[in-house]
């Protein structure tokens, strides 16, 4: 068991299944119930205000559908993004929930052990995220990060970053001391959170460079010797303000 409990939200337009949902939360020594509501928009409001870890979320509400819900919550920042577990009486959605990333899909009716079974899949995780964080602190006043790899933390030297890819799923980190890039099962957009914007400035949707590997530059491209990587027109603003403080 984890020290900290889990924070945990449940949300469902109906009363007696949200009864039921919150009963469940509070039978569950590691969960900690912060709140209830009956509707999306409210949930979302909260959760602007407030660090949630898990939420139990219907997916069949007025105003604001959960798979709704869902999605808004899939464009926050990785540190800020909470666990979604649905419950719903509609198995079609499904395959739909996996695609947002929800941590297990509960079908209507269901009891206690499968609530239990499903909410347990959140610890692990939330284990691997202070490990993360940890190595980051450690980390912070240094000249490297960690980056997950297949099932193990890497130290890569901040050094030997040429520039970050970004795919739908993952990343390929391409070094200056390796032939092969590593791939992380990351965003694009977490790593520009990890990486230090001195040194590191995203110039395209699916690219963050490092400004110490830039060999040339033109209004459009930068030449980072090994690449060249296209600076696209919704980053061209910041770029173009770093060539300016690079020729004065």
């Amino acid at each position: 068991m984890t020290e900290k409990k889990v924070k945990c939200i449940a949300v469902d337009d109906e009363p007696l299944a949200l009864g039921l949902v919150c009963g469940f939360i509070n039978q569950t020594n590691f969960l900690e119930l912060e709140a209830k509501f009956e509707n999306a928009i409210d949930a979302l409001s909260f959760m602007n205000q407030n660090k949630i870890d898990l939420v139990f979320l219907d997916i069949q509400m007025p105003d604001l559908s959960g798979m709704e819900l869902a999605r808004i919550l899939e464009g926050k920042k990785e540190s800020e993004k909470p666990k979604i577990i649905f419950t719903t009486a509609y198995d079609q959605f499904a395959i739909e929930g996996y695609k947002v990333s929800a941590l297990d899909y509960l079908l209507k009716p269901f009891g206690y052990e499968e609530f239990l079974k499903a909410c347990s899949k959140i610890l692990p995780l939330l284990e691997n995220e202070k490990t993360e964080v940890k190595a980051q602190a450690e980390s912070s006043a240094q000249e490297y990060i960690f980056i997950k790899v297949e099932y193990q933390l890497v130290k890569v030297l901040l050094k030997d970053i040429i520039c970050v890819e970004g795919y739908k799923d993952y990343v390929k980190v391409h070094l200056e001391s390796k032939t092969h890039p590593l791939l992380s099962l990351t965003s694009l957009k977490n790593m520009e959170e990890l990486l230090p914007s001195e040194t590191f400035m995203r110039v395209h949707r699916s690219f963050i460079i490092s400004l110490d590997h830039i060999q040339s530059v033109t209004k459009n491209q930068v030449d980072l010797g090994t690449l060249q990587i296209t600076v696209s027109d919704l980053y061209k603003e910041n770029f173009l303000k770093f060539m300016n403080k690079w020729m004065n």
